[in-house]
C-alpha cells in the first residue's frame, strides 16, 4: 500500500498529461491558496446540437486533471458544467425532427426554441438533458450551470456591467482579428430584441453602463434597453471570458479549433480585471473520413452507441490516450480500446507507483484499480463469435470451457459482460464482413497436416502446444513468409484478412470445431 506522501511526491515528479496540467494549476496559487476557497474546473457545452462523444471526453479529462490535483494539493475542488444555452440558434442540426418549426426559430436564445422532439420545454433543455444523463451515468461529480438561468435571475448583472464599462477596450482588441465587412457591425454585446425574440448582431452603443443602457437599431427603429436580467447577451468570445472572471475559473480546457479564440478571450478577461485559466489545447476527434466531429452534423460517434459494443472503461480509455493528437473516433477503434485497457489494466498491479501513476487505468479509476483480471481478450471473442455465428451467451460460455477450467459468468463477471459486446459488435459489423475463400496452392497441404496433427493431438492440449504445430507447419509448408501462413488461416478458416493468436483461438473453439472449419475451408476447394 503507497502511503499519501510517497503518492505524492511521485505525483509531482509523474509525466503523465493530468498530472503535468495539475502541476500547471498548482503553480498558479504557489504564493497564496485562492481567495474563494476552493479551486474551480469549468467543461463549456453548446446545446446547438446532441450531445456527442467529444463533448463527453471533455468531462472526462477535466475530472482527471481534477483527480490529479487533489492528488497533488489539499486544496478543496468544484467542476461546473457550463451550458451556453443563451446562445441564438445559427442553424438547424441535421439529425433531429421538426426541421420547419425550428426554421421559424432562428436567431432565438436556444433556452426558448420549441424542443423539436417534444419532451422538454426548449431544445436547449432537451439537449442539456441529455448531457447530464450522460455524465450521471459515469458517476461525474459535477454541478450544471445554465447560461440562461445566469443572464436572466441578473446572476451575471454586476459581470455585465464591468464589460459595458470597458466596452472600448474590448473592442480594441477584437476589431482588428475581424474583417473589416465584420467589424462594420461588430457588438461585444448582443440585445435580445423585444419584438422577435431573436439575440440581434447589431452595433451598439453605450449609453449608461452603470444601468445597463444601451442603445441599437432593431428593424428600422431606435431602441433603448438594459441589458440586464436577459436583456442581452455577450459575443461569445468575450460571454467566455466575462464567464471566467464573474465565476474565478482556474481551468478549462478546449479545443485546437479554439485556440485563437482562447487568446482573444484571455486578453479580455485581463481587461475585465480578472485572468485566464490554466487549460490543456486538445486535438480534435475525427470521423471516418478524417473530417472534425460536428454536434449539428451528427457524424460523430454517439456515447451510446460506443457503449453498446464496448464497456465505459474503454471510452475513458481511448479519451486518455494522446490528448494532443488527432484521432479517429468511429465503431472500428473500439475492439483495440477494449483490449488495450484491459493489457495496461493487466500490467498495474505490479508496477511500481511512478509507473502506475503512468498507466492509463489509473485515471480512469482515480487510483481505484479494480482487480478482476481478463482471461481472454475481446479480440479472441470477437473472432469467436464470427465463426459461432448466430449464437447466445451460454453457447459462448459453452466454448470457453475449453480454455477455462471455471467457465461461468459467476467467475469472470467482467468477461460476461464482454460477451455481450462482443456478440453485438459481431452480429452488426464482423458478421457481415465475413467471406471465407478457398485454400490454394501450397495452402491446401498445409491445412490437410494441420488437421492431421489436431487429430493426433490429446484431449486438453495447451494453446501453446498447438500454437507450436501452427508455427511449424508455417516454417516447413512452402509459405514466403510465416505471415503468409497466418493470413491463409485468416481468410479460409475465419473470413478475415486479421485474425487472432491461432494456439489460443483453437483451444478455445475446440480441436473437432476447428477441424470442421478445416474440412469446410478444403470442400471449397473442389
Amino acid at each position: 500500500m503507497t502511503d499519501r506522501s510517497e503518492l505524492r511526491a511521485a505525483a509531482l515528479a509523474s509525466k503523465a498529461w493530468p498530472f503535468e496540467e495539475a502541476r500547471r494549476l498548482l503553480k498558479r496559487y504557489e504564493n497564496a491558496p485562492p481567495a474563494k476557497g476552493h479551486v474551480l474546473f469549468e467543461c463549456g457545452y453548446g446545446p446547438s446540437g446532441l450531445p456527442h462523444i467529444g463533448t463527453f471526453n471533455e468531462v472526462l479529462r477535466t475530472t482527471m486533471v481534477r483527480h490529479a490535483f487533489e492528488t497533488l494539493s489539499d486544496i478543496p475542488t468544484r467542476l461546473v458544467e457550463f451550458s451556453d444555452d443563451m446562445d441564438g440558434m445559427r442553424k438547424v442540426p441535421d439529425n433531429v425532427p421538426n426541421q420547419e418549426m425550428l426554421r421559424e426559430h432562428l436567431g432565438k436564445p436556444l433556452s426558448r426554441v420549441p424542443d423539436p422532439f417534444g419532451t422538454h420545454e426548449s431544445f436547449a433543455a432537451h439537449n442539456n438533458a441529455l448531457l447530464r444523463e450522460f455524465l450521471d451515468r459515469y458517476g461525474f461529480d459535477y454541478e450544471f450551470v445554465s447560461s440562461t438561468e445566469r443572464y436572466t435571475s441578473g446572476a451575471f448583472d454586476d459581470a455585465l456591467r464591468n464589460v459595458l464599462r470597458n466596452y472600448q477596450a474590448i473592442l480594441d482588441i477584437m476589431l482588428p482579428t475581424l474583417r473589416a465587412e465584420r467589424a462594420a457591425t461588430y457588438s461585444p454585446v448582443l440585445p435580445v430584441s423585444p419584438k422577435s425574440g431573436i439575440v440581434l448582431q447589431v452595433p451598439v452603443e453605450v449609453v449608461d453602463a452603470e444601468a445597463g443602457l444601451v442603445r441599437f437599431e432593431d428593424d428600422g427603429e431606435t431602441v433603448e434597453q438594459c441589458i440586464f436580467k436577459g436583456g442581452a447577451k455577450l459575443q461569445w468570445k468575450v460571454d467566455w471570458a466575462m464567464r471566467w472572471v464573474a465565476l474565478d475559473v482556474d481551468y478549462e480546457m478546449y479545443g485546437k479549433d479554439l485556440t485563437d479564440s482562447g487568446v482573444q478571450s484571455g486578453k479580455i478577461a485581463r481587461v475585465l480585471g480578472g485572468r485566464k485559466p490554466e487549460g490543456l489545447i486538445y486535438e480534435m476527434f475525427l470521423d471516418e473520413k478524417g473530417e472534425k466531429i460536428s454536434k449539428s452534423k451528427g457524424n460523430g460517434l454517439s456515447l451510446e452507441e460506443w457503449l453498446t459494443y464496448g464497456p465505459e472503461e474503454s471510452v475513458a480509455f481511448y479519451a486518455y490516450r494522446e490528448p494532443k493528437k488527432a484521432k479517429q473516433l468511429h465503431l472500428g477503434v473500439i475492439p483495440r480500446a477494449v483490449d488495450e485497457y484491459w493489457q495496461f489494466r493487466a500490467n498495474y498491479p505490479e508496477q511500481p507507483i511512478e509507473q502506475k501513476l503512468g498507466n492509463p487505468v489509473h485515471h480512469i479509476h482515480n487510483g481505484d484499480v479494480p482487480a478482476e483480471a481478463l482471461p481472454v481478450t475481446f479480440g479472441l471473442l470477437l473472432n469467436l463469435v464470427g465463426v459461432m455465428g448466430e449464437a447466445s451467451k451460454e453457447q459462448v460460455w459453452g466454448y470457453l470451457a475449453n480454455y477455462l477450467p471455471d467457465a461461468a459468468p459467476e467467475a469472470h463477471p467482467a468477461l460476461d459482460r464482454l460477451i455481450g459486446y462482443a456478440l453485438a459488435y459481431a452480429r452488426d459489423f464482423v458478421a457481415p464482413t465475413l467471406k471465407r475463400r478457398a485454400p490454394e496452392g501450397v495452402e491446401i497441404e498445409a491445412l490437410q497436416r494441420l488437421d492431421a496433427e489436431l487429430a493426433g493431438l490429446p484431449g486438453g492440449a495447451s494453446a501453446e502446444d498447438i500454437q507450436n504445430i501452427v508455427y511449424e507447419i508455417g516454417k516447413t509448408g512452402g509459405f514466403e513468409t510465416l505471415r503468409d501462413w497466418f493470413k491463409a488461416l485468416y481468410e479460409t478458416l475465419l473470413g478475415s484478412a486479421q485474425g487472432p493468436r491461432m494456439g489460443s483461438f483453437i483451444a478455445l473453439y475446440g480441436i473437432a470445431g476447428t477441424r470442421a472449419l478445416i474440412a469446410q475451408a478444403l470442400a471449397r476447394t473442389t
